[in-house]
């Protein structure tokens, strides 16, 4: 697969035979190698990313940034592009990061993604959304639990033009996600000794939404916006009321 001499792309897949076209073949021209890590699809994803000339490994799912780590190492080049398979680099941050490997200015660099949401990109809610994505290996590791968090010591720079999110297939998938992030979330604050208190079901949804639709100006993308603003202060309910339910079946175990 031709592309920057010394980058290799990783992408984490389970399946995703619907997104994993898409992303490869935005890679292609950019990256010199593509990893595709499976964690076990049992779709066309690695029949796929095999066609498509990525080299396809398997492990089992140990949580995003402890896959994203072992990705890593996989990776020949002497830089890592991470895409999520549901991403795609468009032609914009393909000639940037082109631009910024001819000669580079810092060892880790940022990028901006933005979100398809029902039919449209969005310009303010979810944006922009900064990531850090391209790298040199070995300069970044990922920490965390639902979510990752990059850690590095250098400055970042940033990059130009928008990696695409395609993040829900539709409203169904959203809130089946939704609920599945907001139930895991809340075991994870438990385990960290975080505790319910009754203004966190009161007044932190609201704060969310107000934060996406007024401050990010999610207004200023229409009923869109309006939708990522209700969808932020859902989350935030559930993941509360998660939290208060493991909190009332502890005491009611202790009773016992």
């Amino acid at each position: 697969m031709k592309g920057v001499r010394g980058l290799s792309a990783l992408i984490l897949t389970k399946d995703e035979e619907d997104n994993i076209g898409r992303a490869i073949k935005s890679l292609q021209g950019l990256a010199e190698e593509v990893i595709v890590l499976d964690s076990g699809s049992k779709d066309r994803t690695v029949e796929i990313a095999k066609s498509m000339g990525a080299k396809v490994f398997f492990r089992e799912w140990q949580g995003y940034p402890a896959q994203l780590n072992y990705g890593v190492e996989l990776c020949s080049g002497e830089w890592v592009l991470v895409v999520d398979a549901d991403e795609e680099v468009s032609e914009r941050l393909k000639e940037s990061i082109k631009e910024v490997l001819s000669k580079p200015e810092y060892e880790v660099y940022k990028v901006c993604r933005r979100t398809y949401y029902l039919g449209g990109f969005l310009r303010h809610a979810w944006y922009p959304e900064w990531r850090v994505r391209l790298f040199k290996k070995g300069r970044v590791t990922f920490q965390g639990e639902l979510h990752e968090t990059a850690v590095y010591s250098s400055k970042a720079g940033k990059t130009k033009g928008d990696l695409y999110h395609y993040s829900y297939k539709n409203l169904k998938d959203q809130y089946r996600k939704t609920l599945k992030y907001a139930e895991e979330m809340a075991h994870i604050m438990h385990r960290s000794g975080k505790r319910f208190r009754a203004y966190h079901l009161l007044f932190n949804p609201f704060w969310h939404f107000l934060k996406v639709y007024l401050f990010q100006l999610g207004f200023l993308d229409g009923l869109r916006g309006f939708l990522v603003a209700s969808s932020a202060f859902i989350y935030t309910f559930l993941k509360y009321k998660f939290l208060l339910e493991l909190e009332l079946s502890e005491r009611k175990e202790k009773l016992w």
